[in-house]
């Protein structure tokens, strides 16, 4: 009568540990040394024989060999690969290249001026109405502008100053571009007051605030302002009319 495979090899794995259980029994080794040999026995009896009764292994070793039918054939040069792409990297730096340009126009025009200063930049002014011996306060960049219109005689004064009295020492002739016309900013040297003109001991400029006294070119004479007033840059564009800035 022929058993089944693995019911043979239950039967054989019983005996062999029954074996050992009565040889273990009869002898003073530990249980657990048979127990592992008869375990190990068993293991090799079982691989023998599934190895003699089972069919032959597919190892897979190649998976490729079973999709060669859906393998794309495309060599790595490719014309149509290589196109496309120089196509998406060409895309690419051109996209990189307009967001730098657009990057950097955006700083350089935070650095420009913008339109009102421009605008206050220069300051055009008609001074044909001055009467000889008068003055007119005008405004520029935020500045009082004093331009008078000086006599002959007030010229003449100004020309005999002894350079050696003035504190900060400056010819009438270097402050004014043309001699009948002062053009200079009305802010007081000492603390940023703006002076009352046709006032104080010289005939120019007086400073409320501390008591500083300016001639008609602008000159500190007396008090504690330190310079005379600036002159600011401008220039004639006519016999009447004076360009600021």
């Amino acid at each position: 009568m022929r058993y089944p495979q693995g019911t043979f090899a239950v039967g054989m794995l019983t005996s062999l540990v029954r074996t050992t259980s009565s040889r273990a029994a009869a002898t003073a080794l530990p249980a657990t040394t048979w127990t592992q040999r008869a375990g190990v026995a068993a293991a090799r009896n079982l691989a023998s024989s599934s190895s003699t009764s089972a069919g032959p292994v597919d190892k897979m070793e190649s998976f490729d060999n079973y999709y060669e039918k859906d393998k794309l054939h495309k060599q790595p040069g490719d014309p149509n690969k290589r196109d496309f792409t120089y196509f998406v990297l060409g895309g690419a730096r051109f996209i990189y290249a307009s967001a730098a340009r657009l990057v950097a126009l955006k700083f350089v025009s935070t650095m420009s001026a913008s339109a009102d200063v421009l605008a206050l930049a220069n300051a055009e002014f008609d001074i044909g109405d001055i009467p000889l011996g008068q003055g007119v306060t005008v405004k520029w960049r935020g500045k009082p502008i004093f331009i008078r219109h000086r006599t002959p005689a007030e010229i003449d004064r100004e020309n005999a100053v002894n350079m050696n009295e003035l504190r900060d020492a400056e010819a009438d002739t270097v402050r004014a571009q043309r001699p009948e016309w002062l053009i200079i900013v009305g802010i007081c040297t000492h603390l940023g007051c703006v002076p009352i003109a046709n006032a104080g001991e010289y005939h120019g400029w007086f400073c409320p605030c501390h008591g500083s006294h300016y001639d008609v070119s602008g000159r500190i004479r007396k008090g504690p302002a330190p310079l005379n007033m600036e002159i600011p840059p401008y220039k004639f564009l006519a016999d009447t009319k004076v360009l600021i800035g």
